[in-house]
């Protein structure tokens, strides 16, 4: 999966219902951020400002959601309707519907639709979507959602096409039609055929290692230049036909990506809506201090919208580590920890809403609990009674956090918190890249890990699945808390295999409970992100779930 927030700006721009918490937020004089969808004027240039500096549209690379940046260039099997005060929904893409399930869940079949044309002309077809999935297992093209690749009969075994080996659980009986074989059943298989693997790819014009520079486009735009450090220009595909594709807009005539962007620079620029900024908006979210200045900036604080509680944000117990193997002592740390002051350094009330279950609002079947009640300060001397049940020795536990200020000052926040039962931490701050690396390798160097998770699509197998099942351990998976449970891995089974969605997500809401009884981490928010755009921008919106912009949708004003 993943594409897992734990490095949340490579999510924004590589970029996963309904909800009494939907946007829009009110704002503190009582008005409505603009979060609406309405006519689409065509024509101007977007501008999109993102942290990072560069830009890869390689679809087998990508973690990124259906609804941002590879969306524009690329178009999948499947995509996603997502519009403010309605539950998101898989929709057809390139195909002519959400797939045709047969062999009880294990056998998925699509067609694709009439005239689907890339930039140059060439026609789209099945093939291209069967080598695209196939280069996906190539370790020349690491880093991309792997959920396909553990779906798929034989995925565990390939390496990928290019010593001219195929997948055989691929299928492709003629250039419209595509069948996919499943190692058991799974019916969520629409959304993972959503996914940035599931886009078209022909072999003929296929350079791995530059590919993502200048892809061939199946999208409302191509790639009309692509500079590390400075910007990526797209520009109109003139063979997009937009009575194919249900979603993309294609406002825009341009869209241009500014790279290597500061997001408190980006953020004042868009308060002064000035310059560029004026026809833009930010891929990451507003920091804490620029938050505190649209509040008293009406015109800044018109722009601002505000997504529904969605992201979890939890303090990582590793459960293979002395002491913290005991979980009296686990359960302890879940009534120590103090939410308030949690929430207060990562920007206060409007940066999130205190969490107590694995499954985030805004997914279809969770169900609200909280088997550690208590004020958000904590209850210290629930706390203290565990502990002393427990008569375990903790030492010094190691907290490990990436080190921007936001997240070392929420660090701060859990050490002090932990103090008031006499257990010591040492706070070890890395950057975003090691922090990975730290968190997911098979060693586990650490006690206490802080992190967030936004699932890859809105199903509670993306909240449980890849952080709780112990086959997720260690070897660059998300499993950050090495929990392992033969229940709870029983439970994680049945429900993945379960096509009926009702019945699936009985089994999730029973997992979550069973998990949190044993308390591997401690829920601490569902993150709510707030983005500010340029007064030049309409149909700027945030849906229910995921907390991010739909980039398609957004268009200048005529």
């Amino acid at each position: 999966m993943r594409k897992s927030a734990l490095i949340a700006s490579a999510l924004a721009l590589g970029l996963i219902l309904t909800g009494c918490n939907a946007n829009p937020e009110l704002n503190n004089d009582g008005d409505k951020s603009t979060n609406t969808l309405g006519e689409t004027h065509k024509g101007g240039t977007l501008n999109i400002f993102a942290e990072d500096s560069d830009i890869d549209f390689d679809p087998g690379k990508s973690q990124g959601l259906a609804i941002t940046s590879l969306a524009y260039v690329h178009r999948r099997l499947t995509t996603w309707d997502i519009r403010p005060g309605q539950e998101g929904t898989v929709v057809p893409d390139l195909a002519t519907d959400t797939g045709q399930i047969g062999d009880d869940g294990k056998t998925w079949t699509f067609t694709l639709k009439d005239g689907l044309k890339y930039e140059d002309g060439s026609a789209i077809t099945s093939a291209d979507i069967k080598y695209g999935i196939e280069r996906s297992f190539s370790t020349e093209l690491s880093g991309g959602l792997s959920y396909h690749k553990t779906l798929l009969k034989g995925g565990a075994d390939y390496q990928g096409p290019f010593k001219g080996e195929e997948l055989k659980s691929v299928e492709t009986p003629d250039d419209k039609t595509i069948v996919f074989h499943l190692k058991s059943a799974f019916g969520d298989f629409p959304w993972i055929a959503s996914m940035p693997a599931f886009s078209p790819v022909p072999e003929d014009k296929d350079d791995p290692g530059k590919y993502g520079l200048d892809p061939i486009s199946s999208g409302p735009y191509q790639v009309e230049s692509n500079k590390s450090g400075s910007e990526a220009v797209l520009t109109r595909n003139k063979y997009w036909d937009e009575k194919t594709d249900p979603v993309r807009t294609a406002g825009p005539d341009e869209v241009v990506f500014k790279l290597g962007q500061d997001a408190s620079v980006t953020a004042q620029a868009l308060i002064s809506d000035s310059g560029d900024a004026k026809n833009g908006f930010s891929a990451s979210f507003v920091p804490a201090a620029q938050l505190a200045q649209v509040q008293s900036d009406p015109s800044a604080k018109s722009r601002l919208v505000t997504s529904g509680p969605g992201a979890l944000s939890y303090l990582a117990m590793n459960n293979e580590r002395k002491g913290l193997d005991d979980v009296k002592v686990r359960q302890a740390i879940n009534y120590a920890v103090n939410k308030d002051t949690y929430r207060i350094a990562g920007g206060g009330e409007i940066s999130g809403d205190f969490a107590s279950t694995l499954i985030t609002p805004g997914i279809p079947g969770r169900q609200d609990y909280d088997l550690y009640q208590a004020d958000p300060s904590g209850d210290i001397d629930k706390a203290k009674s565990l502990l002393k049940e427990s008569s375990a020795d903790l030492g010094t536990l190691k907290l490990l956090v990436k080190n921007d200020a936001t997240s070392v000052a929420q660090a701060e926040a859990i050490q002090e918190a932990l103090a008031r039962i006499d257990v010591k931490v040492r706070i070890k701050s890395v950057d975003a890249n090691t922090f990975s690396a730290d968190a997911t390798d098979t060693k586990g160097d650490y006690d206490l890990a802080l992190s967030s998770w936004q699932p890859d699509f809105p199903s509670a197998n993306g909240n449980i699945q890849p952080l709780f099942d112990s086959s997720q351990i260690g070897n660059g998976n998300y499993n950050i808390s090495r929990y392992s449970n033969d229940e709870v891995d029983a439970l994680i089974k049945k429900a993945t295999e379960t096509v009926k969605p009702e019945e699936a997500q009985k089994i999730w809401a029973e997992a979550d409970k069973r998990i949190m009884d044993d308390a591997p981490i401690v829920p601490l928010t569902y993150n709510k992100n707030s983005f500010l755009y340029g007064s030049a921008v309409e149909n700027f919106v945030v849906g229910d779930f995921p907390a991010y912009p739909v980039y398609f949708k957004a268009s200048l004003k005529g």
